[in-house]
């Protein structure tokens, strides 16, 4: 592997920020500043602590901002349910993109599951 680009998690997850824009550009412009905001900043943050994460080169480092992903799609994930509480989208237009950060998540701890067996000396 020779770059953060070549991981199906982060191309997995560059996809779910694509997602989240073309969902969003549905939602009413009053909410530009609010949900559509929220919900664009934190589908990116995921692919982009994979990215920075695997750039410190670290496995310490790494862990760390993969956890810091697995926050931003939970933070996702409640935008996208609050989205469909306040009426501004149907659950059945979020389904597919809540089950695409539901993988994203289990390859995040999987990965990280891994990298932290390797940091301990264990084999998977």
């Amino acid at each position: 592997m020779n770059s953060y680009q070549d991981l199906t998690v982060w191309q997995r997850s560059l996809d779910l920020a694509v997602e989240c824009y073309a969902l969003t550009k549905e939602f009413p412009k009053e909410e530009i500043y609010g949900l559509v905001s929220q919900i664009r900043r934190a589908s990116v943050s995921v692919a982009a602590n994979i990215a920075e994460g695997y750039g410190r080169e670290a496995t310490g480092a790494y862990v760390h901002h993969l956890k810091i992903a697995q926050g931003s799609l939970k933070e996702l994930e409640t935008h996208l349910i609050l989205s469909t509480r306040v009426e501004i989208v149907a659950f059945e237009r979020i389904k597919a993109t809540m089950s695409s950060g539901d993988e994203i998540g289990k390859m995040l701890r999987s990965l990280i599951r891994r990298l932290q067996d390797e940091r301990h000396g264990y084999e998977s």
